[in-house]
């Protein structure tokens, strides 16, 4: 294609284009807003810089040669695929998008059930998700915001913090009803309990480290359930299999239903807790700027005073 780019301009084959798709120099200038006579001198200026003929003058019209035809299939090809571009690119203007990275936990239960109200409030703004269990590291992902499980080193950088880790037990009403009442540790090392691993390298709170910071007891080694994924465990709970950890922010709406009871005599806070990291500081745009004011402004009635 270099050494058609280098002879025919753009202009020449554009009228080249539209007159072999009419067959017809008067329809492709009344298609192009201009003269038969203009078009026929485009028509024989490329077929002299090509040093081909395009077209055999016919009785009332023309009809492509061989090589006309050729070209002209090429040429079609080439436009659509600029149209193509030209409307991608102008559809990724019209709608921004940003990329946010967080885990399955916190994408299931505070992000989705929240995300068609920014939805309904920037509807130009194109959000993708993407999730991950482990350790989430935002410097090597295409990601925009980064909505994750920071320690404490993390937050005293400057991180917008959205919601600190706030614990408590969480079981199924009919679980509470028939093992309870657990109001204190000694109870609940008797009860079933429902273990999410932290063989990725999480940074959340478990059992063993739960029980010694809330009452310097050991870890009962009772009988649980083990879980790589909290939204099993969750399901689990729900189902009255055992008691699981709650995170004040992700279970909010499973004990405001009643699907869940939250045991708050036992609850424990810590310093660390969700924050949300500009991922690409160096890169401005708007999507970045409305998601990150949106979920602050989410979290705000939820915020430690």
């Amino acid at each position: 294609m270099s050494w058609i780019a280098k002879s025919a301009s753009p202009n020449g084959l554009r009228v080249f284009e539209a007159a072999a798709r009419h067959l017809s120099f008067t329809a492709a200038a009344r298609e192009l807003r201009s003269t038969q006579s203009a078009v026929s001198q485009q028509i024989r200026a490329l077929e002299e810089q090509l040093d081909l003929p395009l077209f055999e003058r016919i009785y009332r019209g023309v009809k492509l040669t061989e090589a006309g035809h050729a070209l002209f299939v090429s040429v079609q090809e080439g436009f659509a695929t600029i149209d193509r571009t030209i409307e991608r690119l102008q559809h990724k203007h019209r709608h921004p998008h940003v990329n946010i990275l967080t885990d399955f936990s916190f994408a299931a239960y505070w992000l989705m059930p929240r995300l068609p109200r920014f939805r309904e409030r920037y509807p130009h703004v194109d959000v993708r998700i993407v999730t991950n269990q482990g350790v989430l590291d935002w410097r090597t992902q295409e990601v925009d915001v980064a909505i994750v499980f920071c320690d404490e080193r993390i937050l005293a950088g400057g991180v917008p913090l959205l919601f600190r880790e706030d614990v408590f037990p969480v079981c199924s009403p009919g679980f509470l009803q028939q093992h309870g009442p657990i109001t204190d540790l000694q109870a609940l090392s008797r009860a079933p309990l429902l273990t999410l691993t932290a063989d990725q390298g999480q940074r959340w709170l478990d059992w063993p480290s739960y029980f010694e910071q809330l009452g310097g007891m050991a870890y009962p080694e009772s009988s649980e359930l083990t879980f790589n994924n909290y939204t099993l465990l969750i399901q689990a709970a729900i189902a009255g299999q055992g008691i699981g950890m709650g995170w004040r922010g992700l279970v909010d709406d499973m004990l405001e239903s009643g699907m869940l009871v939250g045991l708050h005599d036992l609850r424990l806070c810590s310093s660390r807790g969700y924050g949300v990291i500009d991922a690409r500081p160096d890169s401005s745009g708007e999507a970045k700027r409305v998601l990150q004011e949106w979920v602050m402004e989410c979290a705000t009635p939820e915020q430690d005073t």
